[in-house]
């Protein structure tokens, strides 16, 4: 019995069990009074003729043998009727037994009348409840419906009805779920409109401005081919852009497969810095590497390269002439530790916490090239294969980035 183990409904159902039963309780009570009744009437009037006819001479044998007698005779019948004592007489023990019967009617009918009108009462206070339940119930469901869950359908109760609105809350979680990921996509979207567009305005607009002076000194070949370098920069910078964009996008998305395998970190360093080591020289910057050759991790190659290449790249804005930039990387068992070390200018104790951040700058890296993307994205990618990307630094006496990664 399935719809006992709500407690609404078993409260019902033990009420209706318990009217039934005081109400089987007071007709077998009403029936036992009443046959009492009859029964003590019968005996006052056994005993009443009995005395009339012993004081009137009858024998005390023949009246004996005619309380045991059973045949019924015409002649008696009709003396019975004639004296006003048969069943349809109006008078003696039958008046008096009708008179008492139509009390017990009355008693029965008002009994019986009242449990009715309990269990009415008591079944619409039931039916009521459960109106409201549902109606309750249909005001969260179409708040669910116009995507508002600020509130919610009564559940940690037994029953079939709350088994159900557990399943409504499940669908209904899920659907906040959808709704919480379309929003954070679209504010995703927007703001990555926003950014890519504040982001294109500066190199588009050098661009437009070395155009103009191309366009007024075309003969001046010093100059157009001064202003055609800075526009070359500027289309660089600007693909530059965009293609960091376009990853961080992928990795939000989480549409990347990152590919691991096992390789060696000495090959995955040195494809990562290996187009910067002339950047360092012409700047005078020493880019130093050391570390086990023969040394193993198991990550994505060509992803972590770059995450390896956007680290030194930020090492190489933040150093002068003459600082050094140190790769190494350590093993234990289990993990290998990257470590990115420069002595440039160091990060502030008030940046350090926003530094991975998306087109974060500092107020000192107001004079350096670079959106701010790089930190950011060698973040997904170190944590998109589940390593950890950190940082430690010293105003004024250089920084190290670490990138922890697992061994096969």
């Amino acid at each position: 019995m399935d719809f006992l183990q709500e407690k609404k409904q078993r409260e019902y159902f033990v009420f209706l069990l318990c009217a039934c039963l005081a109400l089987s309780c007071f007709l077998g009570a009403l029936s036992f009074a009443g046959v009492k009744s009859f029964q003590k009437i019968l005996s006052e009037k056994e005993m009443t003729a009995t005395s009339y006819l012993l004081e009137q001479g009858v024998s005390p044998e023949v009246l004996a043998r005619a309380w045991n007698h059973t045949d019924v005779t015409l002649p008696g019948r009709d003396l019975v009727k004639k004296i006003g004592q048969g069943g349809d007489a109006q008078g003696g023990v039958f008046l008096f037994f009708r008179e008492n019967l139509m009390s017990g009617f009355f008693l029965l009918f008002f009994g019986v009348s009242f449990f009715s009108a309990g269990i009415l009462y008591g079944t619409g206070v039931f039916l009521r409840g459960r109106e409201k339940i549902y109606k309750d119930a249909e005001i969260v469901v179409k708040g669910y419906a116009g995507r508002q869950f600020g509130m919610h359908l009564p559940g940690g109760k037994t029953g079939a009805l709350y088994q159900l609105f557990e399943q409504v809350e499940q669908l209904a979680l899920s659907l906040k779920a959808e709704c919480d990921t379309e929003h954070r996509a679209k504010e995703f979207l927007k703001d990555m409109i926003s950014d890519i567009s504040h982001q294109l305005k500066t190199p588009l607009a050098a661009l437009e401005m070395y155009m103009e002076i191309l366009a007024e000194e075309p003969g001046e070949e010093e100059t157009v081919k001064h202003f055609s370098e800075k526009s070359l920069l500027s289309l660089e910078r600007m693909e530059q852009l965009i293609l960091s964009l376009l990853k961080m996008a992928r990795l939000d998305a989480g549409t990347i497969l990152f590919e691991k395998h096992v390789c060696y970190v000495s090959e995955l360093v040195a494809q990562g810095v290996g187009e910067l080591l002339e950047r360092g020289k012409r700047e005078g910057k020493e880019i130093l590497v050391e570390g086990n050759q023969e040394e193993t991790v198991f990550c994505d190659m060509e992803w972590t390269k770059e995450a390896v290449g956007n680290l030194v790249k930020n090492a190489l804005d933040h150093t002068k002439r003459g600082d050094v930039i140190q790769i190494l990387w350590q093993s234990s068992p289990i993990m290998l530790r990257l470590f990115v070390k420069d002595t440039g200018c160091g990060i502030l104790p008030e940046d350090i916490h926003h530094i991975f951040k998306r087109f974060y700058r500092s107020k000192k890296s107001s004079d350096t090239l670079g959106a701010g993307l790089g930190l950011s994205l060698a973040k997904g990618i170190v944590e998109g294969q589940g390593g950890i990307l950190s940082v430690e630094s010293v105003p004024g006496q250089g920084t190290v980035f670490v990138i922890s990664l697992t061994k096969l």
